[in-house]
């Protein structure tokens, strides 16, 4: 009996009243991608009318399966969680796909653009916000050498060989060639790399969109003057486009296209033969694969392909699925906005705060939801962090902590004068203030004047205040605390008279300084100056064979000197 396709299977299975389908692989291998079934009247029937999740797992998880269900003795659940089939380890996820520009291949062709078109705003605001990184990818073939100067491998490929794609109409002489679809998939590689140049890679969704709308195959605009059109009207820069593509008919490798098919290399080593009967022409075509990598994504082989964090995608490819695919490629609590909407999963902390703390009083929740669901994690508001095991309870921490809730320390506010036990030079911890004792979470007035711990001087009178006390003294004089005494508050005359004199003194002594330099001291400097001056200038001739003394030689010596 022949086998089936995938889509057939699953097709059969929603018929027998099936809610999920679970295939068991009959082969001990890696997964592979289910091709679909060629369009035909019969697929057409069935293939958009699927609605049961469909799987295919590895033989020997599903022999463990059929194991369990065989003892009989429990129970057997089944949960398909597809948000856990994608690696999640950062807060940015890396997706790329491998599609064409030939919109001359029927219903897979369709599909491809369609969900370009649909998914392009998702993708563009996700990678505006540095969320995602994306990558295209085009797959190429290569003509083996002795087929090189044939009349296939020219108007299929370029590079002399090097870079081919099939012919869109499978018929040489009509049409366009698959040289045509070559060159057009290294335009839009190209267009890529120089709007990522100037950070604005997200522009390779406008071209790619607007090409297949103004320059598609079945409206015979698939034509180079079509493409700068769509180029020109985004702003992108020709030129450098044209540098990118480089010279087709070299002989030599295409960066780019020499990059793509370095991409196409899988885990393991493999050569496939691709055969196409054109025209009753035998034609081979050689996809590559290089040296054995370290890529886990699988083999691609079929268009369109998307890979989510090296993790080849498997179901259809429409907006909402592909979405739910990326977003469960976020790390917890990392996730966009885009993530947490309705559509794509459920607010679990709406219903009972998911089981997390919760602060009422201050609306603050240690519930945070993400696409895999909620978490319990202490958050930070307003610059506050908070501390604690996210379920039973969080606790403010760090100098801003007293703005919340006081930091869960005791306060209270008399005569307008508020008393805290938070503060903030310290980063955890309550304690009451100067005044009060208590632990911090509870604090209590302490009577200084009953406790004899303050106002004990000599005529001194105390009375108790909430959180202080006063003290007065008798008579006009004034209390100082820190000393826990009293000074008179009027200074008698004799002390007024002996401050003047002090005063007048050193008034005297700072005018009689003033006039020795102003008079005696400038006066001889003037001199000193004059007679330095006499042994480098004359000062005329009845003076030039005297001899200038001076009254005090040392200094004159020292002064040459």
């Amino acid at each position: 009996m022949p086998e089936c396709y995938f889509a057939l299977k699953a097709w059969n299975a929603q018929q027998a009243g099936a809610a999920a389908l679970i295939v068991v692989d009959t082969k001990d291998e890696p997964l592979i991608t289910m091709d679909s079934p060629e369009a035909s009247t019969t697929v057409d029937a069935f293939i958009e009318k699927l609605t049961i999740p469909s799987a295919l797992i590895q033989k020997p998880f599903g022999q463990s399966i059929k194991d369990a269900l065989q003892k009989g003795d429990q129970e057997v659940l089944l949960k398909l969680d597809w948000s856990e089939s994608v690696p999640h380890p950062d807060e940015r996820v890396e997706y790329e796909l491998w599609t064409n520009s030939n919109d001359e291949c029927g219903a897979r062709c369709d599909e491809q653009m369609n969900f370009i078109k649909n998914f392009k705003g998702h993708a563009q605001i996700l990678e505006k916000d540095g969320y995602t990184m994306f990558t295209p990818h085009y797959i190429t073939w290569y003509c083996p050498k002795p087929f090189v100067f044939s009349d296939q491998c020219k108007s299929q490929c370029i590079n002399h060989g090097r870079y081919c794609a099939p012919d869109p109409e499978h018929d040489f002489g009509e049409g366009y060639s698959g040289k045509d679809v070559v060159l057009e998939n290294l335009r839009q590689l190209c267009v890529h790399r120089v709007a990522n140049e100037t950070n604005r890679s997200w522009v390779w969704w406008d071209y790619v969109t607007d090409f297949h709308i103004r320059c598609s195959m079945k409206k015979h605009r698939y034509t180079l003057e079509c493409a700068e059109d769509v180029i020109k009207s985004l702003g992108l820069p020709s030129e450098k486009i044209k540098k990118c593509m480089g010279d087709p008919e070299a002989d030599d490798d295409n960066e780019v296209l020499k990059l793509q098919q370095d991409s196409q290399v899988s885990f393991h080593s493999k050569s496939e033969n691709i055969l196409r009967k054109i025209s009753k022409k035998l034609v081979i075509f050689v996809l590559v694969y290089n040296k054995v990598g370290r890529r886990t994504r699988g083999h691609v082989t079929i268009l369109p392909t998307l890979v989510v964090n090296d993790v080849q995608y498997r179901g259809k490819l429409e907006r909402t699925a592909v979405l739910r695919a990326i977003c469960s490629g976020f790390k917890e609590t990392t996730d966009p906005l885009i993530c947490l909407s309705g559509d794509l999963e459920t607010n679990e902390c709406l219903e009972r705060n998911g089981g997390c703390w919760v602060d009422s009083q201050n609306g603050i929740s240690a519930c945070k939801d993400t696409f895999r669901g909620r978490v319990c994690e202490c958050p930070s508001v307003n610059g506050v962090q908070y501390q604690g095991d996210g379920y039973t309870f969080c606790k403010a921490v760090g100098p801003g902590r007293c703005t919340v809730n006081n930091g869960g320390c005791w306060s209270d506010t008399r005569d307008g004068k508020k008393f805290s036990a938070c503060s903030v030079n310290n980063v955890t911890g309550c304690s009451c203030p100067q005044g009060f004792r208590g632990d911090g979470h509870t604090c209590t007035d302490i009577d200084e004047c009953q406790e004899r711990l303050a106002c004990q001087c000599d005529g001194c009178t105390c009375k108790d205040t909430y959180g202080g006390y006063e003290c007065k003294c008798k008579g006009d004089k004034l209390y100082i605390a820190n000393q826990d005494t009293c000074i008179e508050r009027k200074a008698s005359k004799y002390a007024w008279f002996i401050s003047l004199l002090v005063l007048g003194v050193v008034t005297s002594a700072c005018l009689a300084g003033y006039i020795f330099y102003r008079y005696r001291l400038r006066a001889y400097m003037d001199t000193e100056i004059m007679a330095i001056m006499s042994q480098y200038m004359p000062l005329d001739n009845q003076h030039q064979s005297q001899v200038v003394t001076h009254e005090n030689e040392p200094l004159h010596q020292t002064s040459i000197a």
